[in-house]
Order: structure tokens, then sequence, then C-alpha cells
């Protein structure tokens, strides 16, 4: 076989004017800067190549030059699909002025569409996008109307609404490694992510393309585990190495080994935040992180609840998610973004989108931007500045449970939390909640049809989307006066029944005793009859059914809160991360049992976990017909259909 190892400026002579290409990398992890200065660099001095296309996923770039905007040269670039733009402002800029035929579609349907583009197949069918700005009937993802090809198409299938995203040959594929073999096998031991690179490599190969890589060391030809590679060299046309100014491990981290996954950090924990704004909003953020769940959490303001779920003693009770394919651990910030220390498995972008699409996620904390009195939320488009999606709708849709976090004011905004209260000291001149938002990244009446749980955390209070009358006011913090700090400063007046405070420890510099609150749950809080719906609600998650104690104990509750009502009720019961051992499974369904027979009506029961679903029904089967759904939502929308 031959020598694959070629200089920067011979390998990107390969790329031709006209030519799709397709780069790896996240923020700052796993970006080939080496190839796209080449390019540039080669634009520069000869004008070729010209009206290149750029397909990518996730952003790539500092925000200062490095990344995709060394390709801002006029004429170098003509089209562009892309996920999340807001760290390569230069060709944002170019798109926006229709000087760069523009598109912004979901990061992960982006992944998904290099998958395809190597099958063969015409293109990507999702759900991802509809009812948002991607959605051809609010604008098909075009940043400009210089962008007026139909790249994503409505269709109906199988009944339902779906869009079709348009497959295109991948000419060139310039992605990045740690390690390559003179025939071009490519391992990925020293770098942050895998991101999207073996997909990439095979779009382009079947596209009848090139593939060109990046690493930062090379050795003989066989000489490598072929259980280290993962790019095969035989989708490999040619290698190339990096000088390290060019090859960091991230943008902000010439290489940390706790990043590659296989080391792990000494347990000794950061120092805790500062008690700022960000802290606050964090720390209430934290408290709805679901014990035993998978979580997302997006880059910006909610990266603090990761330090803070840290600092409360939960990230063991947690699992912390990124999506270019990190799972567990703790996610790093700023220009680490993408990156994690301790993670429990590091997988490619388009398996970690399959499993986020497919409903894996317990919950997202996402960032928030502008949001109006519909839940509808915007967090890509601003007049002329143009941020772009990243996988925010991938993940915004699926999450079953999303809070949108941000201050409720920006521009300028100054406060001070401290002794259990927050004051205001200077307002952000620019408002976020207002009446109609520019463009629709999340569609609050989606949301609302599919059942999903939706909070907005600011520093000052906490609103939900509500099930009929849009989005509420359910929180204010200690020392914030509504009249004044809050609905003066909102486009819109939000419903305010039952307003509770935000918990007082949130704006206290303590550690807030956040672990014992989310993992002791008193049964008294567990059971509670609901008198205005009659449905009694009984929340099992996370309990352990141990021995007859604990079954005595569950059946006196239910039995205490219906008591004097002299008529049968309606059942919910939560059974998510419910565990009931073996010895007692029989004595368990037998107090089920009973308690249907003398004082419930109809049951539905919920449970995240199929396992779990399928013991319950087989032990619960005998007695009646038994349906255990696998969310609130459906389970409730069942007692009202039924």
């Amino acid at each position: 076989m031959p020598n694959k190892v070629v200089s920067a400026h011979d390998a990107v002579a390969l790329i031709h004017s006209g030519d799709t290409v397709t780069t790896s990398g996240f923020v700052g992890a796993g970006v080939p800067d080496c190839l796209l200065k080449a390019l540039a660099d080669r634009f520069a001095k000869h004008g070729q190549p010209r009206d290149l296309t750029l397909l990518f996923a996730a952003g790539q770039g500092d925000g200062k030059g490095r990344g995709l905007d060394r390709l801002a040269l006029p004429g170098l670039v003509g089209r562009i699909i892309g996920g999340h733009w807001g760290l390569i402002p230069q060709l944002g800029a170019m798109a926006v002025k229709g000087e760069i035929r523009g598109w912004n579609f979901p990061q992960g349907v982006i992944s998904h569409l290099f998958r395809d583009i190597a099958a063969g197949k015409p293109g990507t069918i999702s759900h991802v996008g509809l009812e948002t700005f991607v959605d051809p009937r609010l604008g098909g993802g075009r940043i400009s109307a210089a962008a007026r090809d139909d790249l994503v198409e409505l269709i109906t299938i199988g009944g339902a609404e779906r869009l079709f995203y348009h497959a295109m040959p991948i000419n060139v594929a310039l992605l990045r490694g740690s390690t390559a073999d003179e025939r071009g096998n490519i391992t990925m031991e020293r770098e942050a992510l895998i991101l999207d690179n073996l997909a990439q490599a095979m779009a382009a190969r079947n596209s009848g393309g090139v593939v060109i890589v990046q690493v930062d060391q090379i050795v003989a030809g066989g000489s490598l585990n072929a259980r280290d590679v993962v790019i095969p060299g035989v989708l490999v046309d040619a290698v190339v190495q990096a000088p390290a100014d060019l090859h960091p491990q991230t943008y902000a981290t010439q290489y940390n080994r706790y990043f590659t996954g296989r080391y792990r950090a000494p347990e000794e924990g950061a120092a805790p935040m500062t008690l700022d704004l960000r802290k606050v909003i964090a720390r209430r953020c934290a408290f709805e992180l679901p014990v035993g769940g998978v979580v997302n959490l997006g880059i910006g303001m909610p990266e603090g609840v990761a330090a803070v779920a840290a600092e409360e003693g939960l990230l063991s009770h947690v699992t912390l998610t990124a999506e270019p394919g990190v799972i567990g651990g703790q996610p790093a910030s700023g220009l680490d973004f993408g990156a994690a220390v301790n993670t429990e498995a590091i997988i490619a972008q388009n398996q970690q989108f399959d499993f986020y699409d497919g409903g894996g996620l317990d919950m997202a904390c996402l960032g928030m931007a502008e949001a109006d009195r519909h839940g509808n939320v915007n967090v890509s488009r601003f007049g002329p500045k143009l941020a772009g999606a990243g996988g925010f709708i991938n993940i915004s849709q699926n999450a079953r449970s999303v809070v949108f976090a941000g201050t409720f004011t920006a521009g300028g905004l100054q406060a001070r939390a401290g002794d259990g209260r927050l004051v205001i000291d200077q307002e952000g001149k620019a408002r976020k909640f207002i009446e109609a938002v520019q463009q629709v990244t999340f569609s609050g009446a989606r949301a609302r049809r599919m059942g999903q749980r939706v909070l907005f955390v600011t520093e000052r209070c906490v609103l939900e989307l509500g099930n009929r009358d849009g989005v509420r006011l359910t929180e204010i913090a200690p020392g914030i006066d509504p009249d004044r700090d809050i609905l003066p400063l909102m486009g819109f007046v939000p419903p305010m029944d039952a307003i509770a405070p935000m918990d007082a420890r949130i704006f206290t510099d303590a550690p807030m005793g956040l672990r014992d609150d989310l993992l002791d749950i008193p049964l008294s809080r567990r059971i509670h009859y609901d008198g205005d719906r009659k449905i009694l609600f009984i929340n099992l998650s996370r309990m352990t059914i141990r021995n007859p104690a604990d079954i005595a104990a569950v059946k006196q509750g239910v039995e205490a809160a219906l008591a004097g009502l002299g008529h049968r009720v309606d059942v919910v019961v939560d059974y998510d991360l419910t565990r009931i051992d073996d010895q007692v499974q029989h004595d368990w369904t037998a107090m089920v049992g009973d308690l249907e027979d003398r004082l419930y009506a109809r049951v539905t029961r919920y449970s995240g976990s199929a396992f779990l679903r399928r013991r319950l029904g087989e032990a619960l089967q005998p007695r009646r017909q038994t349906t255990i759904f696998s969310n609130e939502a459906a389970a409730r929308a069942a007692l009202r259909d039924g």
C-alpha cells in the first residue's frame, strides 16, 4: 500500500472549485485547523479553489478567527449548510448579507445526514425541526433570500408529518485524529471527542470524494492496534502531520489527559462557584435534576449546573451528557465545552443524537435568549446577528423535561445575592420575555401537545409553560417586587395564580443540602390527592421497596390520603427508577391488588425503564388488563381518554 503522508499544501491541492467540503469539530475540539489554514493560504495565493460548499454539524471556531472562519475570504465559499454559527461570526455575517448562500439546520440532523449520505440514501427523514424556523412553512432554515434552493421539505409518512432533509454528494472530508500509520489508519486516543469522523469519511468515500486527515503523530504502517482505529486507512486518501499550534486538543487547552477518557481526575473537587447571578440560576435549575436520570446541559448559562451538582454531591446520582458524544462525568465549559472529565463513555456524535432524538433525555437545561407568551424560545437569530441552532432543536424537542436558563433581562444587568435575598442594583436594557420571538427555535405549542414540562428559570423568578394559558409566573425570589422588577419588564402579562417564593438557600452563600432534598423524599410528600381533578398521585420514583414494612408504609399512606372520601378515585402512579426487591414482589402485587379492589377506579402507571414496565406488567397482568406507559403525559392521557 502507498505511503499516504503528504504536506498540508499538497493535501488541499486535492480540493477543486465547486466541491462540497465537510469538516470535523465541535467548538474547539477536533477541528482540523492545519488543513483549514492551508486551504485559506492556497486561496489567498492562487485564487483557487472557489465557490466551495461547506457542510458541518457542530460549530467550529473560537469567535476570533480560528476554525471555519479561516475560510471567510470572498469567493472561497459560496454556500454553507451548518448547525451552529455563533463561533464563526465572519462567515455568519457573510451569510446574513447574502454574500454566501446559507442554511441553518439542526446539528443532529446534519450528523445523521452524514450517515445517510454514506449509505446512499436520498436524505434524512426526521421529526426534528417541525414547527421551528427549519420547517419549510417557517422559512426552511434559510438565512437570507440568497438561499433559494429547497433543501428541506415537509412530507407525511405513516400519517405523521416529518421533515425530509436532502442529501448531497460530499467531495472532500477534512477530518482530524491523533495518530496515523503510513497506510492511513487513524486512531483518536488523544482527542477529546470522536464526533462524526467515521461517518464523514464514509460519506466522502462513497460519494467518490477524497478524505484528508490531520494528526499529531505518524507511525509505521501496520503498527496500530486494529481495535483503536476509528477511521480505517481504506477510507483515507491523504494524511497530514500538523504542528502543535494547529492541533490543540481544544481551543482553551493544548492537552488535558483527563479529556481523553483514558484517565480519571482526582476526586478533589473544584472550588465552589462564586455566588453571582450565574450560580443563582444554576442552583435553581439544579432543583430540577432527575436523580438517576440522564441530562443534557447546553453551552453558556447551563454549564454552571454541572458545577453546582458537583458542589452539592449530586454528580454520582445523575448522568450528565453533551451532544458531541460525552456520557457521564463533569462537562467542561467555555472553549473546552464538549469535552468532559471522568466520563463513563465517549461515543460518536450521530449515536448520541440517536439517543436524544428517541427520547433518551430525562431533562435538558438550555440557554434562553428570547421567550414569548406562548412558550416559544429563540436562541438562533437576532436581527443581523446569527447564532444558529446547533443541537438545541434536537435536544429541546425530545427531552421529557426542558429547563431554559438565563437572566431575566440582558445588557448591563447588575444584581447581588446574599442572606437569602436578591437585590437588583441596575436593570438590564434588553427584555427577554417579549410578545413574539424573532425566530422560533423551540415551539411552545408543540411542547404542550407532546406533554413536555417546560420551565424558564431566571435569577429573580421562575415561569412555567401551562397546558392552556401559556407561560405562567410561578415563583419569585425573596426581595423582588413583581410590580417593580418583573411585570413592567415583560412584553406580556403572565397568569400569576399561586406564586411561591424561590428557595432562600439559592441566595445564601453556603451549600444548599440539595442532595438530601432530592434523594430523601418523605412518603408524606409522595402521595397526594388532587380534589379538583379527583385523582390520587402516587410518586414511587427512585424508591426501593425492600421489606414488608416498606409495603405497609405505602399502603397506609394511600389509605390516609383517601380516608373519609367515601368513593373510588382515579390513580396515576410514577414507577420511574423504582426498585422492588424480588423477595417482596409477590407481597407488593397483592397489596396493590387490595387497594385496587377497595379504593381505586381507573389506574395508570408509568416508568422510563422498559425493563420495569415489562416486569410490573407481568406481575399485575393476572389480575386485570394492565397498561404501563413510558411517561407521565401518556399515563394522564390514558386516564383522561379511558
